[in-house]
C-alpha cells in the first residue's frame, strides 16, 4: 500500500491496525476544539489532525488508509471509573439471574447451572427480591435441593450480602462469622469468608480468561479505560496483577488499578501501593455496605427491616446498617496517603457513613494540613446518601466523587427499592449530582460492574434523567463526567477528549437522527425510549480492540 493509492474502506470493514496512518472523514468528531469538525487522521497512534472533509481531501494522499465514517459519531472512549474485572468476567459465564422475574425462575436457572456443571462449584450472581412475587432470596436449603448438595454462591445484586448452600458454608466456616443467618444469608465476615472460599476454586487460567472477557465486553461498549477495584476482601493480589497485566498489553482498554487496604503511615502507604502498581489506596475500602442489603451504615433505621439484624447489638443499632471503619481508622488512611501523595479513597453509601468519611477527612487535614490533601486528589465511590454539608466539605477538600448513575435509575425514584428501604422522603435526597457540580466536585462515572454492567450511554442517560429534576446534569457536563472525568478521577487531567497530539483512543457510533445541532456536532438523543447509539467500532492508543463486523 502505498501513499499515492490508500486503501479506502467503510466503518464496518476490516479493522485498522496498530501504527498505519489513517483518515477518517464523512462522520461527526464530537469534543474536539473544532466544533464543526467531520474528519480526523491518526499517524503514529495518535490524532495528527482534526478538521473539515473539504480540508481533508488535503489528508488523502498522506495516508495509508482512509475510512468512510457514513455518518457515524466519533468520541472519546469512555472510561468506567469503577469496575471489578474478574467478576465480571466471571458473571458473564454464570448462571446469571439478573432477569429471573420471580425466586421460581431464579431456582430454575441454578438447577439447570448445576446439570450443566454436573457436580461442579455454581456461581448464580445479581439476584433482587425487590421485584419477585415472593418479595425474599432463595435460601441456603433451597439452593441444597436445586444441587443436590452442590455448591452455590449467589451474591444480591449489589454484592454485599449472598445466600449460599450448606456445603460452601461447611467449606468457608461462614457460620462461625458476624453476618451468618440460619437460613443461608450472610452478610458482613461471614459473606467475605463465603466469597473467599469460593474463588479459591477458581483457577489461574479461568481468571485470566474472565478478566479478557471482561475487557472485551468493555471494549465492546467504547470503553477505553477501566478502574480496577481490587482489595484483600474483594479479589487477591494474583487477581489484581493479572487485571493490570492485561490492561498493559494493548488488545483491549487500558487499565488504573485501585487496591482497598487501610495503612496508618506514610512509608507503609508507599510501599504497598508500589508493590501492587496500584494508583491509590482507594476503592471499595468499605466505610459501609448498601442500601439493598440493609448494610450501608444509616442515621436512622431502615424502614421495612423487621427482622434481618444480627449479632449482639441492640435491634435499633442493627437495623441502621454496619459501620466497618471508624473516623480514626479513615483519618490515619487519608493522611499517611496524603504525605505519600497518594489517592486515598473510600465505599461508602450511608448518610452515616457519609458523615464517618467527611469527619475522618477533616481530621486527616487537620493533621496534615488541607493542601496535602487537596493535593493528593482522594476520592469516594458511591457517596448516594451525603448532604449539601458534607458536599461542601468534600469540595473544599477536592474529592472526587466516583458515581453510579444506573444505580438511581435501577433503584431510585418515588416506587423503587430505595424508598421501599428508606421511605420517599429521604430516597428522594439520594445521587446529588447536580448538588455535587454545582458545588466544585469533580464527578466521575462508573457501573460498578457485575453490580450493573457496561453502558456508558445509559448511565449519561441516567443523569440526564434522574428521578429528581433539580438533580439532572446536561448531556454535555454527564458526557464530560464518563469521559475526561474518569481520567481526573485518576489523577491525570490531559487524557480524555479528542485533540491532535492526544492518543488515538476514540469510538465510531451508528447513531438514530441529527448529530448537528445549531450548525455544531452534539450528542444523541438521550430522552426516555430513545434509541441509544450501536458502538461499531473502539480504538484504543490507534489499534482496534473492537469492531462490530469481527464479532456479528
Amino acid at each position: 500500500m502505498t501513499a499515492e493509492s490508500p486503501q479506502t474502506e467503510s466503518p464496518l470493514k476490516d479493522s485498522t491496525p496498530s501504527g498505519i496512518s489513517t483518515l477518517y472523514r464523512g462522520g461527526f468528531v464530537y469534543g474536539a476544539a473544532d466544533p464543526w469538525a467531520t474528519a480526523l487522521v491518526v499517524a503514529d497512534n495518535q490524532i495528527a489532525w482534526i478538521g473539515s472533509d473539504e480540508a481533508a481531501a488535503g489528508h488523502v494522499d498522506g495516508v495509508e488508509r482512509v475510512v468512510e465514517l457514513e455518518g457515524a459519531l466519533v468520541t472519546p472512549t469512555f472510561v468506567d471509573a469503577h469496575v471489578h474485572t474478574s467478576g465480571t468476567g466471571l458473571g458473564l459465564r454464570s448462571a446469571g439471574l439478573t432477569d429471573a422475574l420471580s425466586l421460581r425462575q431464579a431456582l430454575e436457572k441454578i438447577e439447570n447451572a448445576a446439570r450443566k456443571r454436573s457436580g461442579r462449584p455454581v456461581y448464580a450472581p445479581n439476584w433482587d427480591e425487590q421485584g419477585w412475587p415472593e418479595h425474599r432470596p432463595p435460601t441456603g436449603k433451597e439452593l441444597d435441593r436445586a444441587t443436590y448438595g452442590g455448591v452455590v454462591y449467589s451474591p444480591r445484586v449489589d454484592g454485599h450480602s449472598a445466600v449460599i448452600s450448606s456445603a460452601l458454608a461447611a467449606a468457608s466456616g461462614a457460620r462461625a462469622h458476624p453476618g451468618w443467618h440460619e437460613n443461608g444469608l450472610v452478610t458482613r465476615e461471614a459473606h467475605h469468608a463465603a466469597r473467599d472460599a469460593f474463588y479459591s476454586g477458581i483457577s489461574a487460567a479461568d481468571r485470566r480468561a474472565d478478566i479478557n472477557t471482561a475487557l472485551n465486553a468493555a471494549a465492546a461498549a467504547g470503553i477505553g479505560l477501566v478502574h480496577e477495584n481490587g482489595g484483600p476482601t474483594l479479589s487477591s493480589e494474583a487477581d489484581f496483577a493479572d487485571v493490570l497485566a492485561a490492561g498493559q498489553c494493548g488488545h483491549g482498554p487500558q487499565v488504573i488499578g485501585y487496591w482497598a487496604q487501610l495503612v496508618g503511615d506514610e512509608e507503609s502507604a508507599r510501599a504497598l501501593a508500589s508493590r501492587m502498581g496500584a494508583r491509590g489506596l482507594a476503592g471499595d475500602l468499605n466505610i459501609d455496605g448498601s442500601i439493598g442489603s440493609r448494610t450501608a451504615s444509616l442515621r436512622e433505621p431502615y424502614v421495612d427491616d423487621n427482622d434481618g439484624h444480627d449479632g449482639p447489638e441492640s435491634h435499633d443499632t442493627a437495623r441502621r446498617g454496619h459501620p466497618f471503619l471508624s473516623v480514626q481508622q479513615v483519618r490515619d488512611h487519608v493522611a499517611a496517603c496524603s504525605l505519600a501523595g497518594i489517592q486515598a479513597g473510600f465505599h461508602v453509601i450511608g448518610d452515616a457513613g457519609a458523615d464517618t468519611v467527611i469527619a475522618g477527612f477533616q481530621a486527616a487535614a487537620t493533621q496534615v494540613g488541607v493542601a496535602k490533601v487537596v493535593a493528593a486528589r482522594h476520592r469516594l465511590e458511591h457517596l448516594e446518601m451525603v448532604d449539601v454539608v458534607g458536599i461542601k466539605a468534600l469540595a473544599e477538600l477536592g474529592v472526587t466523587a466516583s458515581v453510579q448513575p444506573a444505580f438511581h435509575a435501577r433503584w431510585g425514584g418515588p416506587d423503587g427499592m430505595y424508598a421501599a428501604r428508606l421511605g420517599p422522603e429521604r430516597a428522594s435526597g439520594m445521587n446529588p449530582f447536580a448538588t455535587m457540580q454545582l458545588a466544585g466536585m469533580s464527578l466521575a462515572l462508573g457501573s460498578d460492574t457485575p453490580v450493573t454492567p457496561f453502558a456508558p450511554w445509559e448511565a449519561i442517560r441516567g443523569c440526564v434523567n434522574h428521578h429528581d429534576p433539580a438533580q439532572r446534569l446536561s448531556a454535555e457536563s454527564a458526557f464530560l463526567a464518563h469521559t475526561r472525568g474518569g481520567w481526573r478521577a485518576a489523577g491525570i487531567d490531559d487524557r480524555g477528549y479528542l485533540g491532535v497530539g492526544q492518543p488515538a483512543s476514540f469510538a465510531l457510533w451508528s447513531v438514530a437522527g441529527d448529530c448537528m445541532s445549531g450548525g455544531r456536532v452534539c450528542l444523541p438523543d438521550l430522552s426516555p425510549g430513545a434509541t441509544l447509539p450501536t458502538n461499531l467500532r473502539t480504538v484504543v492508543r490507534g489499534r482496534t480492540v473492537f469492531d462490530l463486523e469481527g464479532v456479528s
